[in-house]
Parts: structure tokens; sequence; C-alpha cells
């Protein structure tokens, strides 16, 4: 277990992204249970997911088990009356009504971490922070963080609010974070929660094609001194991506979606033992792709 940022949560290393679960109410608390009784104990929704559901079969899967879990939701991005989408909305007001909502979904009356599903700079930043201190004072949440890519972004809520974690996408193919946030939040003891660690996919060599700024050739690249490397190591494809982005000191947990029985079966086995990568072989990864940065928001 790792400690997220300065709270005193401990989550496991990999850990349940929800988002992935599906309409099958049964086959997804049977794949919550089963990743609770194996060790996972973190696990992330959000209100966004399934309009609602998704929070709905986690608290309902995890509900006898719920002080034994840290419980991680999501808040910022409200449907349109019509259903037909949803608007960014950062608002106090309308955080203070939406946790609401999202507890009673998880049958729970405090949510571990509450997190701003998004944001920009131009966001009435100290008024959203203003609501997380007050469901925190309330006891309705017990810490919260952020989920974004965005520097500039990352660096006004370190410079002015409590934040114990921030969400982003991180993995070999997407290497942004490495330019400097990822010490940055280290520096502040503030821990990273990664998604995408395997780059939906291409890093297993299951998709062809393009991915963020590199071509297909540059994808089918990495893939390939990913698979040499398990190879050597005698491990999955999976470990190999997955243990890339955790080495890093700053990120405490990677979120993993877990659709079918054998993917939680393959993350069960590398949580319980993930290659650990020597300094010298994480730059011989890092050396097969060539470096980019945030063009924007930064």
């Amino acid at each position: 277990m790792n400690a997220l940022g300065k709270s005193d949560l401990k989550v496991s290393e990999i850990s349940f992204g929800c988002m992935s679960l599906g309409e099958n109410q049964s086959h997804a608390s049977h794949l919550l249970r089963k990743a609770f009784d194996n060790g996972i104990n973190f696990f992330d929704t959000a209100d966004l997911y399934d309009k609602g559901m998704n929070e709905t079969y986690v608290g309902e899967a995890l509900k006898s088990v719920r002080k034994e879990i840290v419980l991680a939701t999501k808040v910022g991005n409200q449907w349109r009356p019509d259903g037909n989408g949803w608007e960014w909305n950062p608002s106090k007001e309308y955080i203070l009504k939406a946790v609401e909502q999202s507890l009673r979904r998880l049958q729970t009356d405090y949510i571990d971490l509450y997190q701003l599903h998004g944001g920009t700079i131009e966001d009435p930043i100290d008024e959203t922070i203003e609501a997380f201190e007050l469901l925190k004072q309330q006891g309705k949440i017990r810490w919260y963080g952020i989920s974004s890519i965005r520097p500039n972004v990352i660096r006004e809520y370190i410079k002015r609010s409590s934040i114990v974690s921030v969400m982003m996408q991180y993995s070999l193919l997407d290497h942004r974070p490495e330019e400097e946030i990822l010490k940055l939040l280290a520096d502040h003891h503030i821990s990273v929660i990664s998604r995408g660690a395997l780059a939906q996919g291409r890093l297993l060599g299951k998709k062809e094609g393009d991915y963020l700024q590199f071509s297909s050739s540059e994808v089918l690249k990495a893939a390939k001194a990913i698979h040499k490397l398990a190879g050597k190591l005698d491990t999955s494809d999976t470990a190999v991506a997955l243990a890339y982005v955790l080495e890093n000191r700053a990120v405490a947990s990677a979120v993993t979606g877990f659709r079918t029985e054998e993917q939680l079966d393959q993350g069960l086995s590398i949580l319980k033992n993930r290659p650990k990568l020597s300094p010298d072989e994480l730059q011989v990864l890092r050396t097969q792709v060539r470096s980019f940065t945030y063009d924007s928001h930064r």
C-alpha cells in the first residue's frame, strides 16, 4: 500500500477504474468484490459515468466492506436536463448539491477522495476550493484532489489548496508529466493517480495507428520495446507498461479498467508480483520515444 499524498489514506498500487464496468450489474459486482478480496482497496468512479449508475453499482457491491476500502469519485460535469450531454460546472453551489447525490448513490455518508473532474484556469478556483474545504469540515469528504493534465491549473491548486492527489494521463507514450509536473507534485507531497498507462492498448500492440503526437510506426516501436523487456523479465507487456509509471516516486496508484475476469486476473497478478524496473531499463524504454511536452495550458 502507498500513502496518498499528505493524507492518511493508503491505496493499492493498482486501483480499479470503475468507468469500464459496463451495464451488467451482477458482472460488475462480481469483478468489484473479487478485486477487493484479492488486494485492491482503491476504487475510482465519477458521477458522470453512466449518468450516476456507475456510482450506484459500486456503492451496492462494496457497501459491506465500506470501511475497508478507499472510495473515490468526481464532480464538475453536470448533465443537461434533457440528458443530452453535459456542461462544466465547478461552482460551489453545484459541488455542494452534487455531493449529496453521490453519497446517496454510493450508499455512504462520506467519500474518501472527492476529485474535481477537470478544470480550466478561467474557473472560479477559490470558490471551488471553498466547496471542498467546507465538505471536509462537514465530514462528507475526507480528502480532495483534482483530475487534470493542465500544468497551469495544477500549479494553481498546489499554491491555493490542500489537494492530496492529481489524477492524470501518464504512460511511456504520454510522458509529458515528466517535464516538470511529476517532480513538482512529489516535492509538495501530492500524489499522482495515473491513468492511461497502456495508452488505449497501443503499448500492448493491440491497436494500430497514431497516438497523440506519435505516428503509427513510433507507437509500434514503443510497443516492441515494452514486449522485449517483458520477455527479458519473464513477465507480461501489461506489467512492464504499468511498472514504467509506478516506478516514478510521484505515482501512488495506477488506475486500471477491468472489463473482463481475465483482465482482472492479470491485474491482480501484477499487483502481487510487479516487476521492478532498474534505472537502466527505464532509460532504455524512454529512449524509444521522442520527447514532447504540453504545448498549451502551460
